[in-house]
C-alpha cells in the first residue's frame, strides 16, 4: 500500500524539485578544439597531449578543479594536419563530392579516459557550442569519426559510437584482446592486421639467428597479451625470453625524484641483461620511459660506483608500428644515437603530394581557429606565443618552421599514422560518394528529386565502409578485410642517427601479406646500420655463444632451452652447423675428421704388397720358399747318400715339397682379398700343412715299427715298408680335406667389409663363414701335431741312426708354441694386422719344422760330408 502512494505521489515530488541550471561558465572547459564548419563533417579524436587530470573530489565544482600544463608529443601534431589536409583535398576535387563541403571537428583525448568520454560526446552533440545538447533527434552533421590511436581509447569512444551506430576509422596498430573483441563490434581500423606484425616479428627474430631476446612493455592488459600471444610463437621457432619489463602507462617524466627511483629497479636492463634484441611494445608512453631512463642512469650515479659506465645502450631496438620514436620537449637532452640501428615496423606508406608543403606553410598566425597549434609551438620551440611579460620563456618570433625541428619531435615527411588518418578520411568520403551516387540512382529511377547526400545519415555508410575499395592519390590500393582492417602489409625500417641527435628512417623491409610464397617477409640486410659499439656484424643476441661446427648443444637443467653448453659430437658424429640439436651419423665409408664437422672417406684397410708390411712379409714367404726349394735341390743332388737314404726320402721330399707349398701359401693373404683368395687361403694352409705334420708323423711311426721289428719274432716286420707310410699320409690328411669340403660347401669364407671396428678405415678381410670350421682345421692341425709329438717323445730312446725324434719334438714344440700364441694374439688384432699374425705364424711354424728337422742334415751334407757316411751313421752320433 505504501508502495503505491509512494507511486501517486512521485510526479508531485518531481515537480517541486528545482531543476539545476548549467551555465557556459561553469562548463568544463576542452582546452584544445579545431572546428571547421561544413554541410557534414568528419570528427577526429587525436593522442597528442598529456594532461594529468586531477581526481574529482566531489569537494569543489569540477570547473575549479586544477589541470596541471600539458605535455605535447608535438611530433603526432602532424596527425591532425594529415586529417586537416585531407578533407581540404576533397573539397578541392569536386568529383568525390560535388557540391557537398567537407567540414571537420577534432579533439584531443588527452589520454584520458574521462576526457575521452567527454569529448566523443562533444563531437556527436555539442553542435560546436560550449553546453551539450544532449536531446533526441538534435545529433551533429558528423559522419564518421576518426580514432583513436590506442585500444584503450578506440575501445572508449566505441561504447558511446556504437548506440548511435556511427562509423569509427581507428588508425593505430594493435589488437584487441578476447574480451574487448566481445563486448563491442569491430570497428573499421585503417591499419593492417596485427597477427601479421607479429608473424614479420618472428621471421626478424630468425633471419638474424636472435634467439634470446627482452621485452619492454605497457604495463596493461594489452601488454599483456601481446606476450601471451608472442610467447608461444617464439617458443615453436626456439627463441627465448630473458626478461619482461612492464611500463607503468602513469609515468610521470617532470618528477625527477620519482624517475630516478624507479630507474634503479629498471636499470639491471642495462647492466646485468644480455640480450642484445630488446622489443618494444605499447604506446609512445614506452620508448619515451626508455629514453628517459637511459637518460637518468647516464647523468645520475645510481649506486656509491658511478653506475652510468656500467650502462650500455649496445641494443638492437625493436620497435612494433605502434611505438614511434618520439620524446617530449622535457627530454630534450636525450641522445638519439642511443638508438642509431634500431628497427622497426611501420604501416606501408606513401610521400603525398604537397603535404610537405602544407606543413612547412603552419604558423600560429595563419591558423586561427586551430586550438592545437599554440601549445604545440611552445613546446617544440621553447618559446613563449602570450604578450605577458611575466612570462619567462622566450617570445616566439613568428618565423619559427616545423621542418626546422629534430625528427624526434616533429617529421615533415608523412608518419604512417598520419597516412593512415588520410586514407581514413578519403575512405569516408568515398563512402559517402558510393551512398550519393546509389541514392541518386534510385531517385532518378522512382522520377524523384535527387536527394543531396547531406540526407544520407551516418550509419547508412557501414555497408559501403564494410566494401570500401579506392585507390587513393598517390596508388595505394585501400581495401578492408572482413574483419574490417587494412588489407596491406608493414613496412621495416632502420633508424639512422647523426651527432646532432637528428634521425631518418630507412625503408630495409617489408611484410607483404599479398606476395608470392616465400616472399611474405624481404628484408635487405646490406642497407641496415647497427649500432657503433657492435663489434661482431650482424650482432648476436644469444643467451651464450653459439656451439660451432662439431658440436651440439647440451640442456642446462633448470634453465631455459636457449641457455646451454656445448659438447662435442661422439665417435661416427658430426655436426656441419652451429647450434645442432643432435649430431649427425656419417655414411658407413666416411669418418669424421679431428673437428667432427666434416666426413670424409674412409680408407681401405688390408694388408697390400705396397706396403712395408706387407713388403716384408712377402720378402719372408719368398725366402723361406727358396731356402726350402734350394734344400729340396741338395737332398735331390744327394739322395744316395746314407744321410738321406736313412731319413726315408720319399717322405722327406713329401715334406719339403709340403713346406715349399705352406710358405708360398701365405702370399694369398697379402692383397686385396678378393672371392677366389677367401676361398683358398685357409682350405689350401689347412691341408698342406696337414699334408706336412702328417708326412712327420709317418717318418716317427716308420722309424719306430722299424726298431721294432728288427726285433727277433717281433710281428711288426709286415707293417714296415712305404706303404704304412702313405696311409699314413693319406688318411690323416683325407681327414682334414673332409672338414675343409664341409667348410666349403656349408658356409665358405667370402670377402667382407668391416665398417665399424676401426674408426676411419674399411677393414676389406675374408669373413670365415663360420668361425667354427675355421678353428677345426686350425684343432685338428693341432691334434696332429700333438700326435706326432707324443710318438717322437716315445721314440727319443732308440738308436741315434735311426732317430729325429728329438728334432721332430722341438719343431713340434715351435710349431705348438705358435699356434697356441696365435688364438689369442688373432682375436686381439684387427684388419690387417690380424692378417699378418696368420702369415708370421705360417712362416714361424713351417720355418721351424723346416729349421728344426734339416738344419742338422744340411750341416752333415754341406760343412761336414765326411759324417755322411754308412759307418758313422751306424757307430757314432750325428
Amino acid at each position: 500500500m505504501l508502495a503505491i502512494i509512494a507511486i501517486l505521489l512521485l510526479p508531485e515530488l518531481a515537480m517541486k524539485v528545482q531543476p539545476l541550471k548549467c551555465t557556459e561558465e561553469e562548463a568544463l572547459k576542452i582546452p584544445q578544439e579545431w572546428y571547421q564548419d561544413g554541410e557534414l563533417l568528419i570528427g577526429g579524436l587525436m593522442s597528442h597531449i598529456h594532461y594529468l587530470f586531477p581526481e574529482i573530489s566531489f569537494k569543489r565544482h569540477p570547473f575549479e578543479e586544477s589541470v596541471d600544463l600539458p605535455f605535447v608529443i608535438t611530433k603526432f601534431y602532424q596527425h591532425i594536419l594529415a586529417l586537416v589536409f585531407a578533407v581540404k583535398e576533397i573539397n578541392k576535387y569536386l568529383h568525390i563530392l560535388p557540391n557537398i563541403t567537407l567540414g571537420f571537428h577534432i579533439y584531443d583525448s588527452y589520454s584520458d579516459a574521462l576526457m575521452t568520454y567527454r569529448t566523443t560526446l562533444d563531437l556527436l552533440f555539442k553542435l560546436h557550442k560550449i553546453v551539450p545538447n544532449y536531446i533526441c533527434g538534435t545529433i551533429n552533421k558528423i559522419v564518421g569519426i576518426i580514432g583513436g590511436m590506442s585500444p584503450e581509447t578506440s575501445i572508449r569512444m566505441a561504447e558511446i559510437l556504437q548506440l548511435f551506430k556511427i562509423p569509427q576509422i581507428s588508425y593505430g596498430s594493435f589488437q584487441l584482446v578476447a574480451t574487448d573483441e566481445s563486448r563491442f563490434p569491430p570497428f573499421y581500423r585503417m591499419a593492417p592486421d596485427e597477427a601479421l606484425q607479429y608473424e614479420g616479428l618472428v621471421q626478424l627474430l630468425l633471419h638474424f639467428g636472435w634467439k634470446w631476446v627482452g621485452f619492454i612493455i605497457a604495463d596493461d592488459k594489452h601488454g599483456e597479451h601481446f606476450i601471451q600471444t608472442l610467447e608461444p610463437m617464439l617458443s615453436q621457432n626456439k627463441i627465448c625470453s630473458e626478461f619482461t619489463e612492464s611500463v607503468d602507462r602513469n609515468f610521470h617524466f617532470y618528477e625527477l625524484l620519482e624517475m630516478v627511483e624507479r630507474t634503479v629497479s629498471h636499470a639491471v636492463v642495462f647492466t646485468e641483461k644480455t640480450a642484445n634484441a630488446v622489443i618494444i611494445h605499447g604506446e609512445n608512453i614506452v620508448f619515451m620511459w626508455l629514453a628517459s631512463t637511459l637518460l637518468v642512469t647516464k647523468l645520475f650515479p645510481m649506486t656509491t660506483s658511478d653506475f652510468s659506465q656500467e650502462i650500455s645502450t649496445r641494443k638492437v631496438w625493436i620497435a612494433m608500428a605502434q611505438n614511434d620514436f618520439t620524446l617530449h620537449s622535457l627530454q630534450r637532452a636525450v641522445d638519439m644515437q642511443m638508438f642509431h640501428g634500431a628497427i622497426s615496423f611501420s604501416i606501408s606508406k606513401k610521400e603525398l603530394p604537397g603535404f610537405q608543403q602544407y606543413i612547412q606553410a603552419v604558423t600560429p598566425s595563419g591558423a586561427n581557429q586551430d586550438g592545437f597549434v599554440r601549445e604545440v609551438w611552445k613546446q617544440a620551440f621553447g618559446c613563449s606565443l602570450s604578450n605577458n611579460a611575466v612570462s619567462e620563456d622566450e617570445q616566439c618570433t613568428g618565423e619559427e618552421r616545423l621542418d626546422d625541428l629534430l625528427a624526434s619531435f616533429f617529421e615533415t615527411s608523412i608518419l604512417s599514422h598520419s597516412y593512415s588518418i588520410y586514407n581514413a578520411v578519403y575512405a569516408l568520403a568515398q563512402a559517402l560518394h558510393a551512398a550519393h551516387t546509389i541514392r541518386t540512382h534510385q531517385n532518378i529511377q522512382k522520377d524523384r528529386d535527387q536527394v543531396k547526400a547531406k540526407t544520407i545519415e551516418a550509419w547508412q555508410l557501414h555497408p559501403f565502409l564494410q566494401r570500401i575499395s579506392f585507390n587513393n592519390n598517390v596508388g595505394d590500393e585501400i581495401k578492408l578485410n572482413e574483419d574490417g582492417t587494412l588489407k596491406a602489409g608493414f613496412d621495416i625500417v632502420n633508424l639512422v642517427t647523426f651527432p646532432n641527435s637528428s634521425y631518418i628512417n630507412i625503408p630495409v623491409g617489408e611484410i607483404d601479406p599479398q606476395a608470392p610464397a616465400g616472399k611474405f617477409f624481404l628484408i635487405h640486410q646490406n642497407k641496415i646500420q647497427w649500432h657503433h659499439e657492435f663489434t661482431q656484424l650482424p650482432p648476436l643476441s644469444l643467451c651464450n655463444d653459439p656451439c660451432p661446427l662439431g658440436k651440439i648443444k647440451n640442456k642446462i637443467e633448470g634453465q631455459k632451452f636457449c641457455c646451454y653448453t656445448c659438447a662435442r659430437c661422439t665417435e661416427k658424429m658430426i655436426s656441419r652447423q652451429i647450434d645442432m640439436e643432435n649430431c649427425d651419423r656419417c655414411p658407413e665409408d666416411q669418418f669424421p675428421n679431428e673437428a667432427h664437422d666434416e666426413c670424409i672417406p674412409k680408407m681401405l684397410n688390408y694388408l697390400s704388397f705396397e706396403e712395408p708390411l706387407g713388403i716384408t712379409l712377402m720378402s719372408l714367404s719368398l725366402l723361406f720358399s727358396l731356402v726350402t726349394a734350394l734344400v729340396f735341390i741338395i737332398f735331390i743332388k744327394q739322395q744316395d747318400t746314407p744321410l738321406v737314404k736313412a731319413n726315408n726320402r720319399n717322405l722327406t721330399y713329401l715334406l719339403l715339397l709340403s713346406l715349399l707349398l705352406c710358405f708360398l701359401c701365405s702370399l694369398q693373404f697379402i692383397g686385396q682379398p678378393n672371392k677366389a683368395t677367401c676361398l683358398l687361403r685357409q682350405t689350401t694352409f689347412g691341408i698342406i700343412f696337414s699334408i706336412a705334420i702328417s708326412s712327420i708323423l709317418a717318418k716317427t711311426i716308420i722309424v719306430v715299427i722299424a726298431f721294432l721289428a728288427s726285433k727277433p719274432g717281433s710281428l711288426f716286420h709286415k707293417w714296415v715298408g712305404q706303404k704304412l707310410a702313405y696311409s699314413i699320409i693319406w688318411f690323416s690328411s683325407f681327414i682334414q680335406i673332409v672338414i675343409c669340403t664341409v667348410w666349403l660347401s656349408t658356409s665358405p669364407p667370402f670377402p667382407d667389409l668391416d665398417m665399424e671396428t676401426l674408426l676411419g678405415e674399411i677393414i676389406v678381410e675374408c669373413h670365415e663363414g663360420s668361425i667354427t670350421m675355421f678353428y677345426c682345421v686350425l684343432g685338428y692341425m693341432g691334434f696332429l701335431a700333438f700326435l706326432s709329438s707324443i710318438v717322437a717323445f716315445l721314440a727319443r730312446k732308440l738308436p741315434d741312426s735311426f732317430n729325429e725324434a728329438k728334432f721332430i719334438t722341438f719343431s713340434m714344440l715351435v710349431f705348438c708354441s705358435v699356434w697356441l700364441t696365435f688364438v689369442p694374439t688373432y682375436l686381439s688384432t684387427k684388419g690387417k694386422y690380424m692378417v699378418a699374425v696368420e702369415i708370421f705364424s705360417i712362416l714361424s711354424s713351417s720355418g721351424g719344422l723346416l729349421g728344426c728337422i734339416f738344419t742338422p742334415k744340411i750341416y752333415i751334407i754341406i760343412l761336414r760330408p765326411e759324417l755322411n757316411t754308412r759307418e758313422h751313421l751306424v757307430h757314432k752320433k750325428l
